[in-house]
């Protein structure tokens, strides 16, 4: 197989430099400067955000005719700081404060002045007159480009941003439109992006400055803030106006699941779970003499002609389920070998188990443990596992607010007779209270365990491998504990399907304790 010629070479359809200047020409004809792309910088250490602020409206990558030993790179060199600009304000933040409304000069207009004087100073210096004419130039620049004529007296920047809500990994973008009743120069954004945001592209046009950021994990997070410098059509002044960029809710990627295990007793309302009372659903268990008035389609001749009497097909009844997924949000441990957290793992399998149950059309209710309660009752539809991934979207930043008492479900949180799946990594002790409540109500219940990652130990460490065997100890009694009150423990892998842990409990149903 031949290699694929470079991009970026000769033969390249972007990297040739007569193709390169028509995209330039073209994108420059359309008023907007060409698209700044990511191309994944090394992110600073303990975040793993980084932001660009735009200096030039060249693209990153440069062509292969433009590099070779002995030539210099100036876009790599303005890349890299605009690089570290934006890195420090994603790191640092913008400042607390308003920026100043008020117009102050541009780098422009000091690099001239720079030159101004260091030539009047050495003119004087030396005695050369000639050095004055070096001086002239700046100042006759300065003057011909006449500060403040046509500046804008008002300025506002506006963001908008879609979607609003998305899932795991998809693209977000956000326009920054700058609103002025004047003439302006060139934009110079800077970009500070919230927790868990990462941007992937920048474009910056005329009066506009389009982002387009991702978040890789679940929750409501804020997108950050932008501060743009605007300049006078001259380059030489400039002003600093914020925009909000507001927030985004972003909902996990659930797991794949389609099993959906069924307790004892079900509810009286039609569904798709057949039970072992006869009914009339589709399911054939069975035969039965005929009774006069039964409808004839229904006679199961075989049994008819080997009895000698009329048989009728028996069918069992069909019903619908409920089912409440309970979250243990108490504590977040993330694997120190493949670095996923317990609580991302935990709301991606509750989410792929409560659309196996939705799309059955069962009905789903939802309780969350950790900083506040949280539930929701149970409901149907697709809209509901919507409902109940955003009512915990702000778990994490509650988490905090922890206290050492458990409270007590209200009524309406547990229908009666209905599966709950507790998703727990069963790391803290007080699940086990609210198991214990589960079971007190007599509910079926099903505990979904999510590894929290086995701690590593150095070699050599004896008292770290101690610990490691006592953390051990200590999961296996939770275990124990709960198989001995007859709670059937299913361990979920993340990355497998759900199926695979959810599989056993399909060879029987599933019974609830004695209220």
């Amino acid at each position: 197989m031949n290699p694929a010629p470079p991009a970026d070479g000769p033969t390249g359809g972007t990297g040739h430099p007569g193709h390169q200047a028509r995209r330039l020409a073209a994108q420059t004809a359309r008023g907007r400067r060409p698209v700044r792309r990511l191309a994944t910088p090394p992110a600073p250490a303990g975040n793993g955000r980084t932001g660009r602020r735009p200096h030039t409206s060249a693209s990153t990558s440069t062509p292969a005719s433009a590099s070779g030993p002995g030539r210099h790179r100036p876009q790599d060199r303005v890349t890299a700081r605009v690089l570290a600009r934006s890195t420090r304000a994603t790191v640092a933040g913008l400042p607390s404060g308003p920026p100043s409304p008020h117009w102050r000069v541009g780098e422009r207009t000091l690099r001239l002045l720079t030159v101004a004087v260091v030539a009047a100073v050495a003119a004087l210096a030396t005695g050369h007159s000639w050095l004055l004419a070096l001086a002239a130039g700046p100042a006759v620049l300065l003057a011909s480009a006449a500060p403040g004529r046509g500046r804008p007296t008002e300025l506002t920047a506006e963001s908008t941003a879609e979607p609003r809500r998305c899932f795991e990994g998809e693209p977000v973008t956000v326009r920054i439109t700058v609103r002025h009743d004047g003439r302006i120069g060139p934009l110079d954004p800077t970009v500070a992006l919230g927790p868990g945001v990462t941007l992937q592209a920048l474009t910056v046009g005329a009066a506009e400055v389009d982002l387009v950021v991702r978040a890789d994990s679940w929750g409501r997070w804020t997108l950050g803030t932008v501060d743009v410098d605007v300049y006078d059509s001259g380059g030489l002044t400039r002003r600093t106006v914020r925009a909000e960029l507001g927030t985004v809710d972003v909902f996990p990627v659930p797991s794949a699941a389609r099993l959906t295990p069924i307790p004892v007793r079900l509810p009286e309302r039609l569904g798709e779970h057949t039970t072992a009372h006869e009914g009339t659903g589709v399911e054939v268990v069975g035969v039965r003499p005929y009774v006069p008035g039964e409808r004839q389609r229904r006679i199961h001749w075989p049994s008819t002609t080997r009895r000698d009497a009329v048989q009728i097909n028996q069918f069992a009844a069909e019903r619908a389920a409920d089912a409440v997924v309970l979250l243990d949000t108490l504590a977040d441990f993330r694997d120190a070998a493949t670095g996923l957290s317990s609580l991302d793992e935990t709301l991606r399998a509750a989410g792929g188990l409560t659309r196996a149950y939705l799309h059955r059309h069962d009905r789903v209710g939802l309780i969350a443990v950790g900083g506040r309660l949280r539930w929701l009752t149970a409901g149907t539809g697709e809209r509901q596992f919507y409902r109940m991934v955003e009512s915990v979207l702000e778990v994490r930043q509650d988490r905090r607010h922890r206290g050492r008492v458990v409270p007590r479900f209200p009524p309406a949180a547990l229908p009666g007779h209905a599966l709950v799946y507790a998703f727990t990594s069963l790391a803290d002790q007080r699940i086990l209270d609210v198991l214990g409540q589960v079971r007190d109500r007599g509910n079926p219940l099903v505990v979904v365990e999510i590894p929290a990652g086995e701690p590593a130990v150095e070699p050599g460490d004896e008292v770290g491998a101690l610990a490691l065997r006592l953390w051990h100890a200590e999961r296996e009694a939770m275990r124990s504990a709960l198989r001995a009150r007859g709670v059937p423990v299913a361990r979920y892998t993340p990355g497998e399907a759900l199926d695979l842990a959810l599989a056993p409990l399909l060879r029987r149903r599933i019974g609830g304790g004695a209220r």
